[in-house]
């Protein structure tokens, strides 16, 4: 099988890049090809059947790199099968519930929309105060921020699994499509 995937992933200190590995060794169990890249690693999306990316949220937004990300391969992105996943917020409960209903960066909604990915999925994040900067720890602080590793590996690998069983779908049928 020489179709390639693509997983990447916008990370400010880390814990977006883990679960970027997590679902990049889901597609790989699964027999997929797999490449695993930073964003700001990628230079040519030509050689990909399908890609999955995502972004830490940092302060109710996605990194600069995701945004660039998006802009810059967005005629290559709504042509080809893509995932997206947001990671960041802390603390117990549904991801998209604490906040309050956001699934993806409002500020790039249109940019999505015209993309037009196969799913969206939020993930809670890990918030260590070892890991900040003063700014940001007295920003934690000042919003009682729960501090903690609340990431979901089984929802994660649960959602990894699904986008494998599309693209396994796909490629045995050799059906890959932007939309389905």
């Amino acid at each position: 099988m020489d179709k390639r995937i693509l997983v990447t992933y916008a990370s400010k200190h880390g814990a977006t890049a883990e679960i970027a590995r997590t679902i990049s060794d889901v597609l790989a169990v699964d027999g997929l090809r797999v490449d695993l890249l930073p964003m700001d690693m990628v230079s040519d999306l030509s050689g990909y059947e399908a890609i999955v990316m995502g972004s830490a949220i940092y302060m109710g937004r996605w990194l600069k790199d995701a945004v660039h990300f998006l802009k810059k391969y967005e005629l290559t992105l709504a042509s080809r099968p893509v995932w997206l996943f947001s990671s960041g917020p802390s603390g117990e409960g549904d991801p998209v519930e604490l906040l309050d209903g956001w699934r993806y960066p409002i500020l790039q909604e249109d940019l999505i929309r015209r993309i037009n990915p196969r799913d969206m999925a939020v993930f809670h994040g890990k918030l260590d105060p070892e890991e900040l900067g003063l700014f940001e720890r007295m920003v934690i602080k000042g919003v009682k921020a729960p501090v903690g590793d609340f990431r979901d590996w089984e929802l994660v690998t649960e959602w990894a699994q699904g986008v494998a069983a599309e693209l396994q779908s796909e490629l045995h049928t050799e059906s890959f499509s932007a939309s389905t």
